[in-house]
């Protein structure tokens, strides 16, 4: 299994697993959070409709008073509400009073007159003076609907008579049908009960409602939640996925840095951040340069003990020959072989040192957007004197409209006056070296073109090795043969390439490719 989709499952259980677990707990809460809230309603619907009923009730009207006429008047409204998208017509309540037996003397659905409510718990508590409620099956044998009841005493109003026409307090209980929770069957024996200012009790009035009415809201609520936990879900699954996709690209650069590192490639490190993953890439990156470097100095080491033999040598025989008394001219000739020597000698060294810079860095250091055709007009101008002094003319040549290079200014003019010399060099006097530009496929070719003898087939392999360098036409002289490899270091840098030809006309024609883009091939940092 991949590390990206281990991490993608990992981000995916921890946050989805949180969040289903979370929801599940919610939409449980639902159902007996609403119920609550309804139960909560209806004690103070039922405390309020008791006070109302108060008079009906001493009065002994409780079937045909003012509550109960008022009451069908409200049973009969359409209501035409709509409550959270749901239709309400009709009132749901439902309004019960019992005498202090728990004998129904008022239905509010005309069913229950002369039933025995005494053994119902909503009934059974109040008449003992404790807060009573239940929720019993809408239709008998079909637990699933069920109806709310919540009751509430009735006390005599003040400066009232006691309630003779309702029924003593110690009467006997009818005989009632439901079942309900165990108990005496009536209050018998118990001391009267009276309200907190003396007032004695009448009988209760119980509200109920059934569970269905609230149905429609739990539902929605439950559906609400789960829709807005399904967004959340997914919205933590696209986190998640943006998390392991960042993180994996960030490991995966790591990566290929890594196994470019080790194929022997110059790359540019990762960019520095400040977490524990830039730490690495610079880690690696620090690794890498002290690796380099002592491979760096080990090469180096032995290629310049070779090249700088053969000088060497020729310096010592010809300084044993000047012990000797020699012919004056012998003299000069010697003295000039030694200042020869020593003049390649200090350039080998020179262009070994620059171009040990150049191949010290994986990227480009300085980056900046360049006028391509001034570029080359520095290039012409700094290979002027040699041109002359050698009788070749300079020409340059470019499109009319190129665009801005992204590229470091200095290396570029460098590799154009490389590429220059070794045209003027081999170019015989009176030639035309040309020195152009153009764009090409979404790249800049520089293009250095000479009039000489061409490269020949044994040495087309060989041209951009270290050290090797071609006898000059007509002296025989031999550069230091760094000149090319610095080219082809800066058009790596470049992310480009470097590369000589023979042209079909006679002469050689040498071409540095930058990309117009530059983006993978410097260092940036963040």
């Amino acid at each position: 299994m991949r590390l990206g989709f281990r991490l993608l499952l990992a981000f995916f259980l921890i946050v989805g697993l949180a969040t289903f677990f979370v929801l599940r707990v919610f939409v449980e809460e639902v159902k007996p959070g609403i119920r609550q809230a309804m139960e909560a309603t209806l004690v103070d619907a039922a405390n309020v409709l008791a006070e109302v009923a108060a008079e009906d009730v001493v009065a002994g009207h409780a079937a045909d008073g003012e509550l109960a006429r008022r009451l069908a008047r409200a049973h009969a409204r359409d209501l035409g509400a709509t409550v959270w998208q749901f239709r309400k017509d009709r009132v749901a309540y439902r309004v019960t009073i019992t005498d202090t037996r728990g004998v129904v003397i008022y239905d509010s659905h005309g069913q229950d007159l002369g039933s025995d409510h005494s053994r119902w718990n909503d009934v059974y508590r109040t008449l003992r003076g404790q807060y009573g409620a239940r929720s019993s099956p809408e239709v008998p044998g079909q637990p699933e609907r069920t109806v709310m009841h919540v009751a509430a005493p009735i006390y005599a109003p003040r400066a009232a008579p006691g309630p003779s026409a309702a029924g003593g307090a110690d009467a006997a209980p009818g005989a009632g049908g439901a079942s309900g929770p165990s108990g005496p069957s009536g209050p018998s024996g118990m001391t009267a009960l009276t309200s907190g200012d003396g007032r004695p009790l009448l009988g209760v009035l119980t509200v109920s409602q059934p569970n269905r009415a609230i149905e429609p809201f739990i539902a929605a609520g439950q559906a609400n939640i789960v829709r807005r936990g399904g967004w959340l879900i997914g919205l933590s699954a696209g986190i998640a996925g943006l998390m392991t996709w960042w993180l994996v690209a960030r490991l995966g650069r790591l990566r290929r840095y890594a196994l470019a590192v080790s194929a022997g490639e110059r790359v540019a490190p990762p960019p520095r951040s400040r977490d524990e993953l830039g730490d690495l890439g610079q880690a690696l990156e620090h690794m890498r340069r002290k690796l380099d470097g002592k491979a760096y100095v080990e090469e180096y080491v032995q290629s310049l003990t070779h090249e700088l033999k053969s000088p060497l040598a020729a310096i010592r025989g010809a300084a044993e020959l000047l012990q000797d008394p020699l012919p004056d001219g012998d003299r000069q000739r010697f003295v000039g072989h030694i200042q020869a020597q020593e003049r390649r000698l200090t350039e080998t060294i020179d262009k070994l040192l620059v171009l040990a810079e150049v191949e010290r860095h994986g990227w480009l250091q300085q980056v900046e957007d360049l006028d391509v055709p001034a570029l080359i007009a520095q290039a012409v101008e700094d290979a002027t004197a040699k041109a002359a002094a050698a009788g070749v003319s300079l020409a340059r040549q470019a499109d009319v409209e190129l665009p801005p290079l992204r590229g470091d200014g200095y290396l570029l003019r460098q590799a154009l006056s490389n590429l220059l010399d070794n045209a003027i060099a081999f170019s015989p006097p009176g030639a035309e070296v040309k020195v152009g530009a153009h764009r090409d496929q979404g790249a800049l070719v520089f293009t250095v073109q000479d009039h000489g003898p061409g490269i020949p087939d044994y040495a087309e392999p060989r041209v951009f090795e270290r050290f090797y360098s071609l006898a000059r036409p007509g002296s025989g002289a031999r550069s230091s043969g760094l000149g090319l490899p610095f080219v082809q270091e800066v058009a790596r840098l470049h992310g480009g390439q470097a590369a000589v030809r023979n042209r079909a006309e006679g002469g050689a024609e040498a071409t540095l490719r930058v990309p117009l883009a530059q983006r993978h091939f410097t260092q940036t940092s963040t």
